[in-house]
């Protein structure tokens, strides 16, 4: 199936591994132009380099936290490629706490990294799509949005604003051609699940492999998911195939999330 992707300009956040990356390649290969950042310029590097094989790409060494880096990034991005088409919104997740143990700098710290960052960086690609008349804003975030997990207080919090956003801002910007969704991320294996083991195996007094045998036991098709299959899913997001498609948080947890609405 032809995406109808081919030239457009794709601005993909914390995109040197794990998901980030899985959907910079995924739209590197149905033909977009991709800029990518990270707060690490190795890994930066050597990412740049794979999804150079299928097409071209623009890296900005960022911490998504800051709004200067992110308007840095943007402003490179625009002049390598011009205006931005697509925007995936990314970040680490907050500290692994549950509410007596967190401090008011955590939850502060969470609200830049994981809610602001997306406020920002739409901000600044909006206007051009409004311009064009066609945009793809796409935001990464977790199944905690709608099945909260006790020590993952911040998460739970801010992951149920950001569905909060993702709707208001489609009902906003649909007017003007733009879509916006989001993907709520099951269990993935990404460096963010194997922290969370991490903090579960000690908490729970289990072994790595009981634990991802627990973890893949409660998921309907008996698995953990794989960063490219998140990747694919975005990638359909941001096309033209997905026209009639916003305002949408969508699952992609192998039906791990029991709710019906």
């Amino acid at each position: 199936m032809d995406f109808g992707l081919k030239g457009r300009v794709a601005m993909v956040a914390a995109a040197s591994k794990g998901l980030g990356k899985a959907c910079a390649l995924a739209l590197a290969q149905e033909g977009c132009k991709v800029s990518i950042c990270s707060r690490d310029a190795d890994r930066l590097a050597k990412t740049a380099e794979e999804i150079a094989a299928f097409g071209e790409v623009n890296t900005s060494v960022a911490d998504v936290s800051s709004q200067q880096a992110i308007e840095s990034w943007h402003r490179a991005t625009v002049e390598a490629f011009g205006q931005v088409d697509i925007l995936v919104t990314n970040t680490g997740g907050p500290p692994v706490s549950r509410f007596m143990q967190l401090t008011d700098e955590q939850w502060l710290a969470g609200v830049e990294s994981t809610l602001m960052n997306v406020v920002r960086l739409s901000r600044l690609v909006i206007p051009g799509m409004q311009q064009r008349r066609w945009g793809r804003i796409i935001h990464l975030t977790s199944l905690v949005a709608k099945q909260p997990v006790d020590e993952l207080t911040i998460s739970s919090t801010l992951r149920a604003g950001l569905s909060g956003l993702t709707k208001t801002m489609a009902n906003q910007f649909g007017p003007d051609g733009i879509t916006v969704n989001a993907v709520l991320m099951g269990h993935i294996l990404t460096d963010r699940q194997y922290a969370l083991a991490d903090a579960r195996v000690k908490e729970r007094g289990v072994t790595y492999e009981q634990y991802f045998e627990h973890q893949a036991a409660e998921i309907p098709l008996r698995r953990l998911g794989e960063p490219r299959e998140v990747g694919e899913v975005v990638a359909f997001l941001a096309s033209e195939r997905a026209s009639y498609l916003t305002g949408v948080s969508l699952q992609v947890d192998g039906g791990l999330i029991r709710g019906t609405m």
